[in-house]
């Protein structure tokens, strides 16, 4: 983290993002504060809350995809969540803490997988002995692979090392590839217990699941396998070994507790007042007064320990198109210091996104037909009559940002796409003229395209 400053963060956020630099911005310095409180004095860091965010603008402009691109960025643990989902404590449905028990599920993951890397090769080489050990006929007093010579004369013993050796460079010459070897692998199977899930019992059954785990040992299965997919399987093995899940469980808090993001969607449902007689919403207020302690600062209790939440960034994004940020209760406004308007895209910024992005439409559309062996080339006219079309049905009916230049470019290429194997080999020039001809009577027609655009 501390070599990216709020410009290289930008900068890296723009490989994949048309405009909104306002929002850019603000997460940037949000990020660099992190690292540049981890450089304070124990006494002083501890004081310095997050400066969490509300990103305000309508669906399809980019909130979502700036939060994820940014914790991709930083490798931080990262969870998107919506808060129409949760009710109040009390209520059947998911309350609020269940996105921090999810979170540490998602940095226990991630850390875990980094730490099979780091033992990866260590696991191959172990997992490529006991294979070595099922493709090659022992002698009857071996016990282990370390005993393998026990018992036989140094002829033998001669005789038995080279053959192994000769089993081996096979194997990394994948003459073995199409053999079938039997080995026992753990059955995972556990009986399936439902726990109708409610305040906190999220994870009651996977909890019954792991205390009836311990009270039963571990059974095993014999399968056969093809010998790559064997030394796969016995490599997860030989890594799960060597790998300190304590270590894991305790580094994952702890990159959770400084590092962890959650991106709060559709805040703006939650965001009403309410103003009848029979008590707050528990899906709107009651949400928000749950929401409260959690973003403040709080301890949740998961399965692999307290967790507290106090320097976790949180992101909120809604369209705010019915209700107003002032909506929110004012405890939960104040948690939300930076707010970042984000603007509605018009026709310049869909043929940036067509074009410009590391993950282009239109890239996208390339790559997937070159896999039949067709050649899409798209003229540049083409390119703004799409983002001309996308933009004027946008305006027409409901406003759904980017998102519909997806539902334009399948309508555009449904005809390709279909025949494309028919068409391997070849190339089609896709022009305006071709643009205006596929989607003439859905830009004609209000009605149909509000039903198919």
């Amino acid at each position: 983290m501390e070599t990216l400053t709020p410009k290289q963060i930008v900068a890296e956020l723009d490989r994949y993002i048309v405009g909104q630099h306002q929002a850019k911005r603000a997460v940037a310095i949000a990020l660099r504060n992190r690292w540049r409180r981890q450089q304070l004095s124990a006494e002083l860091r501890d004081e310095i809350a997050p400066k969490n965010i509300i990103m305000i603008g309508p669906t399809g402009i980019g909130k979502t995809e700036i939060a994820r691109r940014l914790a991709h960025l930083t490798r931080s643990p990262f969870l998107k969540v919506e808060a129409s989902k949760f009710t109040e404590v009390g209520y059947v449905g998911r309350d609020v803490e269940s996105m921090i028990r999810d979170l540490t599920e998602l940095a226990k993951n991630m850390v875990r997988q980094e730490e099979f890397k780091n033992v990866e090769g260590k696991a191959r080489i172990n997992a490529e002995e006991r294979l070595l050990d099922l493709l090659l006929p022992v002698p009857p007093t071996r016990r282990k692979a370390s005993e393998a010579t026990l018992g036989l004369d140094p002829l033998g013993q001669e005789h038995y090392q080279q053959t192994r050796e000769k089993f081996r460079r096979y194997l990394h010459e994948g003459k073995l590839d199409s053999r079938d070897v039997e080995l026992e692998v753990e059955e995972r199977s556990m009986p399936f217990i439902e726990v109708i899930s409610g305040s906190g019992l999220e994870d009651m059954d996977i909890n019954i699941k792991d205390m009836l785990g311990n009270m039963f040992p571990q059974r095993k299965k014999r399968r056969k396998a093809k010998v790559p997919e064997a030394l796969e399987l016995l490599a997860q093995e030989e890594a799960q070994k060597l790998i300190d899940m304590d270590k894991v469980v305790r580094e994952a808090i702890l990159r959770l507790e400084q590092a962890g993001i959650i991106f709060l969607d559709e805040i703006d449902k939650i965001a009403g007042r309410e103003r009848n007689f029979g008590g707050p919403d528990v899906s709107r207020e009651g949400v928000q007064r749950d929401l409260l302690p959690i973003i403040e600062g709080s301890t949740v209790n998961t399965k692999y320990g307290m967790v507290k939440t106090d320097h976790i960034l949180f992101i909120a994004a809604g369209a705010f198109h019915v209700s107003k940020p002032s909506d929110l209760i004012p405890e939960l406004q104040g948690r939300f210091p930076i707010r970042v308007e984000l603007y509605p895209l018009g026709k310049d910024d869909f043929v940036r996104i067509l074009t410009e992005p590391q993950n282009a439409l239109i890239k996208q559309y390339r790559a997937l037909l070159e896999t039949e062996g067709v050649r899409l080339v798209f003229t540049e006219d083409a390119t703004e009559e799409i983002a001309s079309i996308a933009a004027l049905v946008n305006e027409r009916t409901e406003n759904i940002g980017a998102r519909r230049l997806h539902t334009v470019m399948e309508r555009l290429l449904d005809e390709i796409s279909f025949e494309a194997p028919e068409r391997s080999g070849g190339e089609l020039v896709i022009d305006a003229t071709y643009v205006r001809e596929k989607l003439a009577d859905i830009v004609k027609d209000e009605d149909l395209s509000r039903y198919i655009l």
